[in-house]
């Protein structure tokens, strides 16, 4: 079975500055007058965005914060009390079905695994099965299949540590969008690309969507890009040079992760959410496109 496993990322460059007053607190939120990295304690609340304290005593003279508005991350997301809470749900569901394949056995892992075409009579299923088939779901529930022990501790570490702080630079609901679509479009690929009697499975599509985006991020931010730059092709030496490993789900959910960083992260100010959210539409066009496509040539 062709396993899309991640590797562990270094969370000593997670690409987010830290507040100019509080250095240990790491925030993607920054001051819409000095670009000075702000923490929620440090924000401000201005007419456009946040401001830190110095530029508001600077700017008003008396100390005093202008109308109220909702913190805003560097994407424009809403600044959440728990800036880490999507993560550790996708960890949490990720882990439960891990846990329900080892109780069940391989039958429910074969039922939910990518495939596009095949015969599985040793299973009980006496009819062609796959994506091929209509069963478009399981490029979706791929995403949270695991084959191991070793592939699933890999891939959850990968998410915690780069998933973490993009949630918190991105806003929970951009950061799920970036989850899910590039995690779709590592299976597009997959699809597209794989023998049709290949399974594949795991959620290295969806966290290689998460590297690629935080690559931007490091770029957006001015920060050094070599640590990324190494760590991807790390990664890259992997996937190509490790047997079992779909680097057609890396390479797919890279490509989507770049794709929609860069939307997320340099949309104009005043067009930000269509131009982010826009993107993610155009990648699901595409995945679907490359869906219908692969299943027409199969069948």
């Amino acid at each position: 079975m062709d396993q899309a496993s991640g590797s562990r990322q270094d969370d000593a460059h997670s690409g987010l500055p830290v507040c100019y007053r509080h250095p240990d607190r790491e925030t993607g939120v920054r001051c819409t007058r000095c670009d000075r990295p702000i923490c929620p304690e440090c924000m401000v609340s201005a007419s456009v965005g946040f401001q830190c304290p110095v530029c508001v005593r600077e700017g008003s003279g008396t100390g005093h914060a202008p109308s109220a508005s909702q913190p805003r991350t560097i994407a424009g997301g809403a600044v959440a009390a728990d800036p880490h809470l999507v993560t550790k749900i996708l960890i949490g569901l990720n882990l439960a079905v891990f846990l329900v394949q080892q109780a069940v056995g391989g039958s429910f892992t074969d039922r939910f695994d990518l495939i596009g075409r095949a015969f599985m009579p040793a299973l009980g299923f006496g009819e062609l099965q796959g994506v091929a088939e209509g069963q478009w779901y399981r490029m979706l529930t791929a995403m949270f299949l695991h084959g191991s022990y070793i592939h699933i501790l890999s891939n959850m570490l990968s998410l915690w540590w780069i998933g973490g702080p993009l949630e918190g630079a991105l806003g929970r609901a951009r950061y799920l969008a970036l989850y899910m679509v590039s995690g779709l479009a590592g299976s597009a690929l997959t699809y597209l690309l794989a023998a049709p009697n290949q399974a594949s499975l795991g959620a290295s599509g969806a966290v290689f969507g998460l590297f690629g985006a935080l690559a931007v991020l490091v770029r957006r931010q001015r920060y050094d890009m070599r640590p990324v730059i190494a760590l991807l092709v790390i990664n890259l030496v992997i996937t190509f040079g490790w047997s079992g490993v779909s680097w057609q789900a890396h390479v797919g959910g890279l490509v989507a992760g770049l794709v929609i960083g860069a939307a997320m992260v340099y949309a104009p100010r005043e067009r930000r959410a269509l131009v982010q959210f826009g993107t993610c539409a155009l990648m699901l066009g595409v995945v679907l496109v490359v869906t219908l496509l692969r299943t027409a040539q199969l069948t």
